[in-house]
Order: C-alpha cells, then structure tokens, then sequence
C-alpha cells in the first residue's frame, strides 16, 4: 500500500444528472499512478434516472412517463440497475489499488472501499451492517435486479434489516473508480412509478436516512461522512477545485456524451 499522505476532496455541490456523470467520467479518464486519490462529493438537482452502463433504457424504463415528467435519464460508467437519483448525498471514489488496504478480489476491494458507509451509518447512531453477516440464509446475494434497490449483494450496507443506498465499482487498468448513494428522504416510489415492470413488496426491504430518524442537513451530513472516511483509511482529506484539464474534459464529456441519447437511452458511444 503506498503511504497515502492526503486524498483530494472534491465538493462539486448539487449539478444535474449530465454534469455529474460526465464529472465522474472526466476525474476518472484524468487519473494516472501519479495521481493523488480522490474523494468527490455530490448531489443531484434536478432529480434523475440512471441506468447501469449494460441496461437498455426501453426494457426497464417507461420512458414515455420519464419524459411527460421531464425526468432526467443519464447512463452511468458502471454496471448495475436503475437508480432514483433525489435528496441523497452522493460520493465517488478514484484511486490506484495500491492506495487501499491490500484486497485478495473485486469483490472484497468492496468491503474495503464501503467500510467508511459503515462507520458513517454507525456514527449516526444507525444499526448498520453488510447484508453478507446478516441476511436471511434463504435469501439470495447477488441476483441481477433491473432497480439497484431491489436485489442485494454482498457488501450492500443494511439498516435494521433493510438496504440503505447502493453502490458500482469499475476498474480501469490501474485505476479502481467506485461512486454510491446514500438516501436523504424517501422517493421511492416516485422512482418506482418510472420502471417498465415495478417490484412487488420495495417498501418493506428498502429504507434511508429520514426513514431512521436521521434528520439533519446535507452539511451536517457531509462532516461526519467525511470524518468516518478518514478513519477508515487512516488518511487525511484536502478540499482542492477541479483542475482545468479536469474541467475541460467533463465539458467534452458532458457535450459528446451524456447529452446524447445515444448514449444515455441506447449505451453507444462508450
């Protein structure tokens, strides 16, 4: 692991679905060895739709409802399902392998890369847990849902039973990129009413923070988000702007990209 002095804090405030995801893209496309690891920080205005990079938009989406209520779609760089995007604290996460406690899988590099969900979920009086140490041993880990919040893999973090928030991981050469959701208020069935076929019971498996009686404001939610990843990975965070290359290239993003529904409905273009 190197010695990971600081890891950059990246604070972009609430930006539409385009802005993000192309902000995503452009900080993980800018990233090399040499690279400080990143922290990003986000939410999301107005709200949006986004579509694992695998999904077809026609199959899970009724897209015609999704337009009469002028609701965003965008495509993510990772895999997974459909996902609600309103009143939630967002984060993503870029950084070498060698940045991170050593993992032997992907798939534990997840528990490596959401320990600091778990504490943060923990620091706010929640109990919180991974679906892998608590679920029920006739319940399935891991099946391919079309809505994020309707399946659970191994590493989804649980609040009292249900899942909280969901999370993708990309690799990219040397470069782990990961982002996640963690739900404010609950909208989910504003989200839900936009799915082609709608799951049966969401409700009672599903829950967020207000739901919890955590009921404080984004910043507040921020600080101690923030304090529980630098315990994690024993590091320090430092608040940078984005750098103009960085910029530059989420504009070209943004443009080319994930203004196109070529892309956002259809997965072209990647």
């Amino acid at each position: 692991m190197h010695d990971t002095e600081y890891w950059r804090l990246i604070d972009t405030g609430t930006l539409g679905g385009p802005e993000n995801m192309a902000l995503d893209e452009a900080l993980l496309c800018s990233f090399d060895q040499c690279s400080i690891p990143v922290l990003r920080l986000y939410g999301w205005h107005p709200a949006a739709i986004s579509l694992g990079r695998f999904q077809k938009a026609r199959e899970v989406l009724d897209t015609g409802r999704c337009h009469a209520d002028k609701t965003t779609i965008v495509r993510r760089i990772t895999g997974g399902g459909v996902i609600y995007h309103a009143d939630e604290l967002t984060y993503s996460i870029i950084c070498a392998p060698e940045q991170i406690p050593e993992t032997n899988s992907i798939k534990d590099s997840f528990r490596v890369l959401t320990g600091f969900l778990l504490r943060f979920y923990r620091d706010l009086g929640l109990d919180a847990g991974y679906a892998v140490d608590g679920h029920d041993s006739d319940e399935k880990l891991g099946e391919r849902t079309p809505f994020c919040f309707a399946g659970k893999e191994s590493y989804d973090i649980l609040v009292n039973g249900r899942k909280i928030g969901g999370n993708a991981q990309r690799r990219l050469k040397r470069i782990v990129f990961q982002h996640g959701s963690i739900p404010i208020l609950d909208r989910l069935a504003v989200g839900v009413a936009c799915l082609r076929y709608r799951p049966e019971n969401l409700a009672g498996r599903v829950t967020c923070l207000a739901a919890q009686g955590v009921v404080r404001d984004t910043e507040y939610l921020k600080t101690v988000l923030k304090n529980a990843f630098c315990s994690n990975l024993d590091t320090s965070l430092r608040e940078t702007g984005l750098s103009d290359h960085e910029l530059r290239m989420a504009d070209r993003l943004l443009q080319e990209k994930y203004l196109n529904d070529n892309w956002n409905l259809n997965g072209e273009g990647d």
